[in-house]
């Protein structure tokens, strides 16, 4: 395993909720990845957000890692939940709700 799949692997298996993402959580520079901060923030929602911008070695990693071709990937619990489409799909049937709190994070009531 290369140094930079075992920095993914490591942030993804030892953050609750990671996102990796163009820009950070505080100035989004795609709106995809925009989208993807305003469902974490509505839901309040701790998280992790990592700037693929910053280092190109962490942009084609994670494409490479989770086998998906697209930023932003949102990760809960080690398992990759998708991109921005399935992510707000989720949100706005419930489900992503249902899994965060499956998984034990605190979603803070609609």
């Amino acid at each position: 395993m290369s140094g930079i799949n075992e920095f993914i692997d490591n942030e993804v298996k030892n953050t609750d909720v990671v996102l990796f993402m163009k820009g950070t959580p505080q100035f989004p520079q795609c709106g995809f990845s925009g989208q993807v901060v305003q469902i974490l923030d509505y839901l309040g929602v701790a998280y992790k957000g990592i700037n693929v911008l910053a280092d190109n070695e962490i942009r084609e990693g994670i494409k490479a890692y989770s086998n998906w071709p697209t930023i932003p990937q949102l990760y809960i619990k080690g398992e990759f939940v998708g991109g921005c489409d399935i992510v707000r799909e989720m949100f706005q049937a419930g489900e992503l709700q249902q899994h965060l709190q499956k998984e034990g994070i605190a979603v803070r009531a609609a």
